[in-house]
């Protein structure tokens, strides 16, 4: 249960300030009724606002398929991913934040989510979710280059431990698939170019079981997911 005016400011509707001003106006139902006092205790999965239910009451755990020119940040210039929201969800309670990132020049499947413990344990090293890239490379991909990522001896330049084995299917000689089970910072790029293969295009196609083709989203859309499918 809460107080009608958390709910409000919780799930991002407006400050709990300006909740009287909403009750006032008679924009929150709950159960039918219409609520007269902020101070009222409703369950949120019995209210209206404005006609519509709230929405992700139990936690905002969305799929973006994001295109290139957008960055994961709150507060750069230029394009954002949060952008591609609705306005709302960035006024909840507990923010809404991608899991982990995609740079600027890299396309595809995105989570975000307002649960802090969600973004923890996907993003925890020792969880080793595989995230699968697909990539365009500038050269032709080496054929040992598969040996030595498998036996997880690649050592970045400025890092002191090597990658941790992944799985890279070479599909073209510039064309490529590549499983990850780490997230270092610009991985598959630095990856790649350590074997004298730059890359062009990057796009991320699925996190653990979640796939970005079964989702059928253009670039730019969004669509709600089970969290369950990461535990």
């Amino acid at each position: 249960m809460m107080r009608v005016d958390a709910l409000l400011s919780r799930y991002g509707y407006c400050s709990r300030r300006e909740a009287k001003g909403w009750v006032n106006a008679g924009r929150v139902v709950c159960q039918g009724v219409v609520v007269k006092n902020v101070n009222s205790r409703v369950e949120p999965k019995d209210v209206l606002v404005d006609g519509e239910p709230v929405p992700f009451v139990d936690g905002l755990y969305v799929a973006l398929n994001k295109p290139i020119g957008y960055t994961c940040s709150h507060d750069e210039e230029g394009d954002l991913v949060y952008d591609l929201l609705p306005a709302q969800w960035l006024q909840r309670g507990d923010g809404v934040n991608s899991v982990g990132r995609l740079d600027k020049e890299t396309s595809g499947l995105l989570l975000l989510t307002d649960d802090g413990a969600f973004l923890h344990a996907l993003t925890s090293p020792k969880r080793h979710v595989p995230k699968v890239y697909e990539f365009e490379t500038e050269s032709p991909i080496p054929k040992d280059a598969v040996a030595q990522f498998a036996a997880g001896t690649l050592l970045l330049r400025g890092e002191k431990t090597p990658c941790a084995p992944a799985t890279l299917r070479i599909v073209e000689p510039c064309k490529g698939e590549l499983v990850l089970h780490e997230g270092r910072y610009h991985q598959v790029r630095r990856m790649m170019a350590a074997v004298g293969a730059p890359v062009k295009l990057l796009h991320r196609s699925a996190i653990g079981a979640l796939r970005l083709d079964d989702l059928k989203l253009q670039p730019g859309e969004w669509v709600a997911i089970d969290p369950a499918l990461f535990k």
